[in-house]
């Protein structure tokens, strides 16, 4: 029989245990291994089997262990120290607020962090790989930094999907109903003790509400939109059901809620509590776009003047644009969300409207509007590369990657100079590192210190772990080695189970793995171009180093595909079949339902970590960060954060067969070949390369230097404090400089400048330097005559742009100086401009003239996207000199 409604009974805890409740409610135990330990303690047999969830601990401990506990005075003194420990962390300075003194203005009074999807904690399911445990490692990092970041996202009443497999190895998937009064969640209420909603409307008189859940991440409110209630309609309730889930429509109305609703919740919130209103509002990924849209819409209400679309809505723009931050994660068009223009027209137009915001104006924001582009499209991306005049990808290489991948929205310019940047991501160390390797840097270095640098980020190396011994490091890593054994063969174990085996079936599972070979781990989503299956490429080689008599190696395996991805599908399954062959089995598992729980075994227990994407599509690629802050190697393709720190010894690059020409398949076997050499001939060969007190003294060289070198550029502390002092101070002192007038203003320059600017144009360039060929060293006098229309000399900047030529007569590596204007405009508006351009390298070398606009308030030269250079008669070819 079915219960027709399902709710959670909580216990009541004796009074003497009520801190245990603000412990549990607070997700810092999920990075605090004191607390961790405090709830096993209440019951260990009950903290295991409600998966270490604190909330779930004290709804089914019994009340006589409860009772119990409430005389403990042991356990007592505990919990008063683990509490005021936390009351501590919560309201004492940290680096933030040492940075932001009483006259120090530049530092945001608090930024606002957009994302569809946070991994916290295993326990708050509501993320599906590496978006969201970066994003869940933002906040934590913020919080330890004492960065004011007010979190956005959705409450996901099934969360991602939980994996299982068939017996012929397919993926299943499941979505577990979440009730959230077992989750670390608390229902803002308002003043009178109601819940807080925020409503959105729909076409057709329709209405989509949410419930706002905070969830609390150390000093850092997350707030958890949630229209799972009794004021929607069928439809309506179903819009926050799962992770990426659902039609087109339903997609929208997801990110439609994320953006428009989330900004709503943010004022609730500060409204509330005091919280001072956020200055920036950074925007992850292009899912939570349409805050740019809610932002307008209360800045043109609180104007109340001139007509829509008028000034009004282009200051607004401009306001909002000066505060917000993009970050985009994805380096492939087919990564991002676009929608039907038809669509969003609905859903923005007619009955559906948000006053003083033209649906004309927020569909040309989504706009494909380049040679190529999509016309009948609305690209989130693309609006919030133009609601945000800050912009980033997240590793060196990305940058480079997004800046071409985007570059239409600038044309005329250069890849390198679109205004996008980059920021490298990081991990929380504190979440991410093994205890045993936290006490393995304590004894040496010191407990205190040992917390400060895996939370701050502010140091380049990691001295002191130089000098801890080679045996007390293979002791650890054997130690984390063998707990990963246990944890792979105990879920080798249920997986087959579930696959329909019996226990007299099972008794091999008890032998899967050995706790003293070489181990491989690898472990992330399953779309194509990350590549389960290239180390099938060649299953004989496969099975070769699996068996090898002296130097074997060992896989552990894990990923789930998408689940409308058949391709990815068929990739695990072929990789379960490979691993079910009895002759291969105890030496490579594939491991289902993979999630944080399971990769804080994974990280810590490998001794290599296997990254082969095809490159350049691997946008940053974290999970090897991971590996490496537990003293595992990374052995990957030169992409994402690999290709920016790789050094050759802190693990192996993969070479690449990336040159135009090679077929997939052809690429495929390239890289596989080379991925078997590097593991036959370097890796394993250097495992087991032991001296004569049967250590591998090099091996252990290469961990110790991964610590030193590499631990502190992975953490999320280095992270936070870069976006805080290029991106984060920036945008909050341009949003303060565009107050009072100066929106206003700024979007009636762009206006004018955008009008004029068909008429600037560069009409003539010459120069005069020496008769004879140019030597080095020797210099050219230039001379421009520039027509600026209705423009003026304070409104343009006239640039050289020079460097060296390829055959094509393009320019690399360009380097780029001001013109100086000589005298006034003619009675036509030519101005005239001159300069000296230095002659600073030999070989072929090339010049051209443009003009750029300029402004005080602009982020980027680029920003307006408008670029004059000389007809191509009197351009690059008249100033190339060979």
């Amino acid at each position: 029989m079915k219960a027709i409604r399902r709710f959670t009974v909580r216990t009541v805890l004796p009074e003497q245990l009520h801190p245990l409740h603000e412990l549990a409610l607070n997700l810092r135990w999920s990075w605090h291994p004191e607390t961790r330990e405090l709830f096993r303690s209440v019951d260990p047999g009950v903290w295991e089997s409600v998966g270490e969830d604190p909330v779930r601990l004290l709804g089914e401990v019994p009340a006589a262990r409860l009772a119990a506990l409430a005389a403990d005075r042991r356990f007592l003194r505990r919990l008063g120290d683990l509490a005021d420990d936390l009351h501590d962390y919560l309201g004492a300075p940290r680096w933030y607020q040492a940075a932001r003194s009483p006259g120090e203005s530049a530092l945001p009074a608090a930024i606002a962090y957009f994302s569809p999807e946070y991994g916290i904690a295993a326990a708050l399911p509501q993320y599906s790989g590496g978006l969201g445990i970066l994003a869940g490692d933002h906040l934590k990092a913020a919080s330890d930094l004492g960065v004011p970041i007010i979190g956005v996202g959705l409450l996901y009443r099934h969360g991602y999907f939980r994996q299982s497999l068939t017996r012929e190895g397919w993926q299943q998937e499941r979505y577990p109903l979440l009730d959230p009064d077992e989750l670390a969640v608390t229902p803002l209420r308002e003043a009178d003790g109601t819940p807080c909603r925020v409503d959105l409307t729909l076409p057709a008189g329709r209405t989509l509400a949410a419930q706002i859940w905070k969830a609390q991440v150390g000093r850092v409110p997350l707030l958890l939109l949630d229209s799972d209630i009794d004021a929607n309609a069928a439809a309506e309730r179903d819009v926050t059901d799962r992770l990426y889930g659902g039609g087109s429509e339903h997609r929208l109305l997801q990110e439609m809620l994320l953006g428009i609703g989330g900004v709503r919740a943010v004022r609730t919130f500060c409204r509330l509590t005091g919280h001072p209103a956020p200055e920036v509002f950074h925007t992850n990924e292009g899912h939570a776009g349409f805050l740019g849209i809610e932002r307008i819409r209360e800045l043109v209400a609180e104007q109340q003047g001139g007509p829509e679309g008028g000034p009004d809505f282009a200051a607004a723009l401009e306001s909002v644009r000066a505060g917000t931050l993009f970050t985009t994660h994805t380096p492939v068009p087919a990564g991002i969300d676009r929608f039907d223009r038809e669509l969003v027209a609905r859903h923005f137009g007619g009955d559906a409207a948000l006053p003083g915001v033209p649906v004309d104006q927020v569909l040309a924001l989504g706009l494909e509007s380049w040679p190529g582009g999509d016309p009948k499209l609305f690209n989130m991306a693309v609006m919030g590369l133009r609601l945000a005049q800050r912009a980033n990808g997240v590793s060196t290489l990305h940058g480079e990657v997004s800046r071409s991948m985007f570059g239409a929205l600038w044309p005329g310019f250069d890849p390198a100079e679109v205004p996008i940047t980059s920021v490298t991501n990081g991990v929380h160390a504190p979440t991410w590192v093994d205890p045993q390797v936290l006490r393995l840097g304590a004894a040496e270095i010191g407990a205190e210190r040992t917390e400060d640098a895996l939370a701050s980020g502010a140091t380049e190396r990691w001295t002191g772990v130089e000098r801890i011994g080679d045996a007390e490091i293979w002791e650890v890593r054997r130690a984390l080695r063998g707990q990963l054994v246990e944890e792979a063969r105990r879920r080798v174990r249920a997986s087959w189970r579930q696959r329909g085996a019996g226990d007299a079936e099972l008794g091999w599972t008890g032998s899967v793995l050995d706790p003293e070979v070489l181990t491989i781990g690898f472990a992330r989503r399953v779309p194509s171009y990350k590549r389960l299956t290239l180390m099938l490429r060649d299953p004989d080689r496969l099975r070769g180093l699996l068996l090898h008599p002296t130097r074997p190696v060992q896989l552990v395996v894990a990923g789930k595909a998408h689940p409308a991805d058949d391709g990815g599908k068929r990739l695990i399954q072929q990789l379960v079949s490979f691993a079910d062959d009895p002759a291969v089995r105890h030496r490579i598992v594939f491991l289902p339902d993979y999630d944080m729980a399971m990769a804080k075994h994974l990280y810590p227990g490998c001794d290599v970590w296997l990254n082969n994407p095809l490159r350049p599509l691997e946008a940053c690629g974290t999970s090897g960060m991971k590996a490496a802050l537990n003293g595992c190697l990374n052995l990957s393709v030169l992409d994402g954060w690999w290709d920016e720190w790789y050094d050759g010894r802190n693990g192996w690059a993969i070479p690449t067969a990336d040159a135009p020409g090679f077929t997939e398949e052809h690429r495929d076997d390239i890289e596989a070949a080379a991925l078997y050499d590097l593991i036959e001939h370097q890796v394993a060969a250097r495992y087991y390369d032991r001296g004569t007190d049967g250590l591998p003294h090099r091996w252990i060289a290469m961990v110790r230097h991964t610590l030193v070198t590499l631990g502190p550029k992975v953490l999320a502390g280095r992270m936070v404090r870069e976006y805080v002092e290029r991106l984060y101070a920036p945008a909050a002192l341009a949003q303060r400089e565009l107050a009072g007038d100066g929106a206003r203003l700024l979007a009636g320059w762009k206006a004018r400048v955008r009008e004029a600017w068909p008429a600037v144009r560069v009409e003539h360039v010459d120069a005069a330097g020496p008769a004879e060929a140019p030597e080095l060293g020797s210099s050219l006098a230039l001379r421009a005559q520039v027509a600026l229309g209705s423009l003026t000399a304070g409104d343009v900047e006239v640039q050289v742009v020079s460097g060296e030529v390829d055959e094509s007569d393009r320019i690399g590596e360009a380097e780029v100086q001001t013109l100086k204007p000589v005298g006034g405009p003619d009675l036509d508006g030519r101005q005239r401009y001159e300069g000296t351009l230095e002659l600073s390298r030999t070989g072929p070398f090339g010049y051209t003239v443009r003009v750029l606009p300029t402004h005080p308030l602009l982020a980027s030269p680029a920003e307006l996207g408008l670029v004059a250079l000389p007809a191509e008669s009197a351009g690059m070819d008249a100033g190339v000199l060979r």
